[in-house]
């Protein structure tokens, strides 16, 4: 086969490749920024705002994630997974003896009349219904950051792939103008071995 064909194949194959890593990524990374956006405008419309770091609120050694957010409006995934599980938690935790709102619920079917397992099935309802909402903020926030690292790559990957096409081309072309004969094949057969008698 004649070198320049060689080469001609293998730049088309990774021009090829190329476009649709460039094309991936650039996906990639519009998925990441809508999904970024997302979160932050929904977020930022519910107006909900860490406690100060010096707070009461926040004191107790449970609470020292909290304090990295002090007083910040809550933006981001990271900041909805530390305020789902270093504040909502440990406040439902303290409801109704760390049970949770199922086992509540279900003991307040069964004791309509009880204005303590009443309260306590509204409020775990509210807090657990708050925290997985956040839960599901900093979720897809994650996938969004995920989708950012792997446009990042494709992009980064497209790019090195169209430069070694581009140079592949240039190649071809300099191989046509100097006239290179073809690449000689290795015709030697492989006899199977013989098998003592």
């Amino acid at each position: 086969m004649n070198r320049r064909i060689i080469d001609l194949l293998l730049s088309w194959t990774g021009l090829v490749v190329a476009v649709v890593l460039l094309a991936a990524g650039g996906l990639l990374l519009y998925g990441s920024s809508f999904v970024k956006d997302q979160v932050h405008n929904q977020l930022a419309t519910q107006k909900i705002f860490f406690p100060p770091a010096n707070s009461d609120a926040v004191k107790g050694a449970q609470f020292v994630a909290m304090r990295q957010y002090g007083g910040q409006q809550l933006l981001t995934g990271p900041q909805a997974e530390t305020y789902a599980n270093h504040f909502i938690a440990v406040h439902l935790s303290e409801v109704a003896g760390g049970k949770t709102y199922s086992q509540v619920s279900a003991a307040a079917l069964a004791d309509p009349k009880n204005a303590t397992l009443q309260g306590q099935v509204d409020t775990l309802f509210r807090g657990t219904t708050l925290r997985g909402l956040l839960l599901n903020a900093y979720a897809f926030w994650t996938v969004g950051v995920i989708a950012q690292y792997a446009g990042v790559v494709s992009v980064v990957g497209g790019v090195v792939l169209l430069g070694l096409a581009v140079f592949g081309f240039v190649h071809a072309g300099r191989v046509r103008r100097q006239g290179a004969a073809p690449l000689e094949l290795d015709q030697q057969r492989y006899e199977p071995e013989q098998k003592a008698a």
